[in-house]
């Protein structure tokens, strides 16, 4: 089983290359936000309990979110691995979610971060902003903002995983498939590392 994390800022290009990853090494696409809309749609009891907290305007709780993605892995046991999507995005949930797939007896392999200047994100979040409809990103100062959060909120998750040598820095700004390439080439190199350890 190979597990990836795909970190990246708003409009970095995250979604565009998830859904490639996705297709290429037949990954499991687990984003949180996914799941948590599709418990509350099934009222499932984790459902039921996030949308207590949403409604109230509250973050669901980090053993929330994990018991989502402990059903999903469970609901995939025979995946060929997974891909994090927004998830985990602090130091403890990193923490959890090591536990939770020890348990599983597996780990996260690889974390790859797609980093892209701020100037270069606000052009393209603005530029979406056109046509998008989403009213965060007709705004610079609202941009500015979440490109800030997520710096603050990341940067503990790749302390935590840096000093587990599985985080790498990839350059999010080129084509499509220069970024498609770039991120390839690291997945591959870790999958060849597992089938050396595998014949060892």
């Amino acid at each position: 089983m190979f597990n990836l994390i795909l970190f990246g800022p708003p409009g970095s290009g995250k979604g565009t290359q998830s859904d490639r990853l996705v297709e290429k090494y037949g990954l499991v696409h687990l984003s949180t936000g996914n799941l948590l809309r599709s418990e509350i749609a099934e009222k499932t009891p984790l459902g039921i309990e996030a949308k207590n907290f949403i409604d109230k305007g509250q973050l669901v709780p980090d053993e929330v979110v994990i018991g989502m993605i402990d059903n999903s892995l469970e609901q995939h046991r025979d995946a060929k691995g997974f891909l994090f999507d927004g998830f985990p995005r602090t130091a403890n949930q990193a923490k959890a979610l090591d536990k939770l797939l020890e348990l599983k007896r597996t780990t996260i392999h690889n974390v790859l971060a797609l980093e892209v200047s701020e100037e270069e994100l606000v052009k393209r979040l603005l530029e979406r902003g056109k046509t998008s409809g989403r009213s965060d990103d007709t705004d610079e100062a609202v941009i500015r903002n979440r490109f800030s959060v997520y710096q603050n909120e990341t940067a503990p998750v790749a302390d935590h995983y840096k000093a587990q040598h599985k985080f790498k820095a990839i350059p999010g700004e080129g084509s499509v498939e220069e970024i498609s390439a770039a991120l390839s080439e690291q997945i591959d190199k870790t999958l060849d590392r597992q089938q050396q350890e595998a014949f060892e």
